[in-house]
């Protein structure tokens, strides 16, 4: 059987999440503000969510390994982890505010992964996903 990078990115990035989520809900408390820790919550929320997305991309790949649909969003859902939950954190713990530009980005790319999963499970999309050079 074939190994995943989804699947192995995706459950590492779930298990850094927890330890991120633990980290603030204790650690954190009383060194930042009560709205820098909403921030950080947020990337840790949109972390453990696609998280688990990459798991699914991961696992529903298998049935097409081949669909490049399914490999660019894998890759879009971990980018997006990275910067948008990336500079969350960072935003949260340095407080630097020009780290907030970032964030976007990072909503693009889950954003763009979600549509493309959308885009592989359309009947009409996924049957010419075999000629098509979205593959």
């Amino acid at each position: 059987m074939m190994k995943s990078i989804f699947l192995s990115l995706g459950a590492l990035s779930a298990l850094i999440g927890v330890g991120m989520g633990a980290f603030g809900a204790h650690g954190l408390k009383t060194v930042i503000s009560p709205e820098m820790l909403t921030v950080y919550q947020t990337g840790v929320t949109y972390q453990m969510y696609h998280a688990l997305g990459l798991i699914g991309v991961a696992l529903i790949h298998r049935q097409a390994p081949d669909s490049k649909l399914l490999h660019w969003a894998g890759w879009l859902m971990f980018a997006g982890i990275l910067l948008f939950s990336g500079s969350l954190y960072a935003l949260a713990l340095l407080n630097h505010t020009w780290l907030g530009m970032i964030t976007p980005f990072g909503g693009v790319c889950f954003l763009a992964a979600w549509l493309l999963i959308a885009l592989f499970a359309t009947p009409n999309i996924r049957s010419s996903d075999h000629n098509s050079r979205y593959k």
